[in-house]
């Protein structure tokens, strides 16, 4: 009863600041800029607005373009676009606003637009340094109290169960059903895959650093963990599973002289990761813009009058709310389900020829 009293009383704080700071901004608010801002990658990281002072941590650039290597903070580049909508910074760089290389670093070259070789310090990879040493450090501090307790001894609290529950839920729920006698092969990269995206999931929910960033809302994170099941799946496949790719157990007009089957087994080879990654990167995306346009959608309404943009502050909370909770339960089926089908993927890719006996009868 107090939680849902302390709710209540925050979405009716809300509806009174906001209208309160609706009236003194009188610009309108720019929704795809706010939703994309969020989504796509950057050079510096936002933290928010207070008044006309923008508090954002600015990132290292590492670029080798036509004039040598040259490393400085992305604060040097102007934050107001210039005429043709580039952000100029030094050394001739600038943020390109061109539909050829968008909100990335390029430079003019013999009056052609070029991207120089660019290993900078962005808002994902950043995030991805961030979510990778959380990540060592849910998977070492339960290790390392494995390694100074026995099998007998009383189970773990705290953290440290939390963890154990986790691993033993993956483990004896997903991997050891779907891959047998191969499941202590397979299981560190599978519980890998869990933790990691796991952690990616709910810090692109924390609104602020060191969260906040959408690392597998981004296309490249999700490519990634596909291309790497693609990889395990393929490289210890039997010989039976490449068998019944190209040679498969059906009638030979399916198979030659048109390969029909084999080319349709071999498509599927990629079609496979390739429903790993959009699936992902769909949902964790589709997710925090569904959020955030909730909280957008209180600007918006405002600029309708304030009684609308009152009324709809209720509104708006109490669906914030609800959709951060569903984002959390997301954050984890989605990590489940890459961590099931790539099980079932390797598992496939395992298959062992079937020795079949003959049956004796007696005459």
């Amino acid at each position: 009863m107090k939680s849902i009293k302390y709710i209540l009383s925050v979405i009716l704080l809300l509806a009174i600041v906001l209208p309160m700071s609706a009236t003194e901004e009188k610009s309108p608010v720019d929704v795809q800029e706010v939703l994309w801002g969020h989504i796509k990658d950057s050079y510096e990281w936002h933290v928010t607005d207070i008044g006309h002072t923008h508090i954002t941590l600015h990132l290292p650039v590492i670029v080798k373009s036509s004039t040598g290597w040259h490393v400085f903070s992305s604060s040097k580049f102007a934050h107001e676009k210039d005429a043709r909508g580039n952000r100029p910074g030094p050394y001739g760089l600038y943020i390109s606003g061109g539909k050829q290389y968008p909100n990335k670093i390029c430079e003019q070259v013999n009056g052609t637009e070029v991207r120089p070789l660019d290993i900078s310090m962005t808002k994902t990879v950043c995030t991805l340094f961030i979510d990778a040493v959380l990540l060592l450090l849910c998977i070492l501090i339960p290790a390392r109290w494995c390694r100074k307790h026995r099998v007998t001894d009383e189970a773990p609290k705290g953290f440290i169960g939390l963890m154990h529950m986790f691993v033993m839920y993956v483990y004896d729920d997903i991997i050891k059903p779907t891959l047998k006698e191969d499941a202590d092969k397979f299981a560190p990269y599978l519980l890998t895959c869990f933790f990691f995206i796991f952690t990616a999931n709910i810090m692109g929910l924390i609104p602020f650093p060191p969260g906040g960033g959408n690392l597998t809302g981004n296309i490249a994170c999700t490519f990634f963990l596909g291309c790497c099941t693609f990889i395990v799946t393929n490289v210890f496949g039997t010989k039976e599973y490449w068998k019944e790719i190209f040679w498969p157990d059906v009638p030979l007009p399916l198979k030659a002289p048109l390969p029909i089957i084999p080319f349709i087994e071999f498509f599927g080879i990629f079609t496979k990761p390739f429903a790993l990654i959009v699936r992902l990167f769909a949902n964790m995306m589709a997710g925090h813009a569904i959020a955030l346009t909730f909280v957008c959608i209180i600007f918006i309404m405002f600029g309708l009058g304030a009684i609308a943009g009152t009324s709809m502050t209720i509104v708006s909370v109490g669906m914030s709310i609800f959709m951060t909770l569903l984002e959390v339960l997301v954050c984890l089926i989605q990590a489940l389900v890459f961590t099931m089908l790539s099980a079932i993927f390797i598992s496939l890719a395992r298959v062992k020829h079937e020795h079949k006996t003959p049956v004796v009868t007696e005459s």
